[in-house]
């Protein structure tokens, strides 16, 4: 498995990785903000890139640690610049080759340029010492499992489980590209039960990597359900497509926040009945709500727990009255909107969506 066998598709989606790979703790500078955002009340660390610029890429991870890391220091803002797309703000300050990073002090537009190291690390040192701070770097537990040959068969060939699994090598640039990405991708589905995203280090553990037929970094293998032999992820390699396929393949339904879409929970055959449930006369919903409870009791999985709200829904509805279900959800928007559990967002997320279907 040399280092000059690296997947093709990977080479042509190059190009435009690098735009999904900081997180939102960065702040996204353009023409029209700049000069609102920097010189102000607060100093800032501002990177200028460009989106096909490899070393660029290569900082991605390092950068967004920063960003997250400095994002309640009141005093500091971390920001980023696409030179491609703002060209003016770059020519201003006289950037020429990318990354350029530049400190500006708070209350000025006169720039510093940072010529230390490209790691979390040595940003973090340097915007402390500039900006008498004393930040740590953020120490997140990432949601991605690791596998080993210890491991690898009790996960990944789990049959209870859809699995996906990223085969790389630590010297390997686009894995490294790649790794926030796919970070956001196991993040998204970590409350899904029946979904693990996970990876191995098939420049380490070369036999299992060879095994899988894995010739060049990274190799991307989806193991489900029903066919742990394995299959070739061969889709793109953003965020959205990511979280599209694991959506279609697993039936699940989450968004790429790890939110529960407006799909979650509906349960086809029932949905029909609601539909007639909801402009029939009182004795007419007594008929359908058996029909209901009969469609639910053959569903298995969680399709079996959806049915139970379904039920519940359409049994207080009968009893409250016809605004009910517009009543219950204006009680769970209210609650969504709070600062509530993962758990807990997606328990009412469910019901909304079900109520939804009753309003």
């Amino acid at each position: 498995m040399g280092r000059s066998r690296i997947c093709n598709t990977l080479a042509i989606l190059a190009l435009f990785l690098f735009s999904s790979a900081l997180a939102d703790d960065v702040v996204v500078l353009t023409e029209e903000n700049f000069e609102k955002e920097i010189g102000q009340d607060r100093a800032a660390l501002v990177e200028f890139y460009a989106p096909w610029c490899g070393h660029c890429k290569k900082l991605a991870p390092e950068y967004e640690k920063l960003g997250a890391s400095f994002k309640k220091a009141k005093s500091i803002l971390i920001g980023k610049v696409d030179c491609d797309e703002h060209k003016s703000v770059c020519s201003k300050y006289g950037v020429q080759g990318y990354p350029t990073i530049q400190w500006f002090p708070k209350g000025s537009l006169e720039p510093k340029k940072y010529e230390g190291g490209r790691t979390a690390e040595a940003l973090a040192e340097f915007v402390n010492s500039e900006g008498g701070t004393n930040v740590k770097l953020a120490s997140t537990p990432s949601s991605v499992v690791v596998l080993s040959p210890d491991n690898f068969d009790e996960i990944v060939l789990d049959e209870t489980k859809d699995v996906l699994v990223e085969f790389y090598a630590p010297w390997c640039g686009h894995c490294k590209s790649l790794a926030p990405i796919y970070e956001k991708v196991a993040t998204a589905f970590k409350q899904e039960e029946g979904v693990v995203i996970a990876n191995l280090d098939a420049d380490k553990h070369r036999d299992l990597g060879e095994k899988y037929g894995v010739s060049g970094f990274p190799t991307l293998k989806f193991f489900p359900k029903g066919n742990k032999a394995g299959e070739d992820y061969d889709g793109g390699r953003d965020l959205d497509d990511f979280v599209n396929f694991i959506n279609e393949k697993s039936g699940t339904s989450r968004d790429s926040k790890g939110q529960f879409t407006s799909k979650a929970g509906i349960v086809e055959s029932l949905d029909t009945l609601v539909k007639e449930f909801v402009s029939a006369t009182n004795e007419e919903k007594k008929a359908l709500f058996s029909k209901m409870e009969d469609e639910a009791g053959k569903l298995n999985g969680s399709a079996a727990r959806y049915g139970k709200i379904y039920l519940k829904v359409a049994k207080s509805s009968m009893e409250k009255g016809a605004d009910y279900a517009k009543n219950e959800i204006q009680r769970l928007e209210r609650m969504l909107a709070k600062s509530i559990s993962p758990a807990k967002s997606d328990e009412f997320t469910l019901k909304k969506n079900i109520l939804a279907t009753f309003a």
